[in-house]
């Protein structure tokens, strides 16, 4: 269950990077976005091999 929301956070936080690549932000703004979402895609795959 947990790994499912985390998923789905990891997109959303890819979809925040784009948006805000896009808009000509700062670089580093979509650059934290990209690492929050490897970030929760990588505790992602830790749940579903803890069981």
């Amino acid at each position: 269950m947990w790994s499912l929301l985390l998923m789905a956070l990891a997109g959303m936080l890819i979809g925040g990077a784009y948006t805000f690549y896009q808009q000509k932000t700062p670089r580093w703004i979509p650059i934290c976005f990209a690492i929050l979402a490897m970030m929760s895609l990588l505790a992602a795959y830790l749940f579903t091999l803890g069981g």
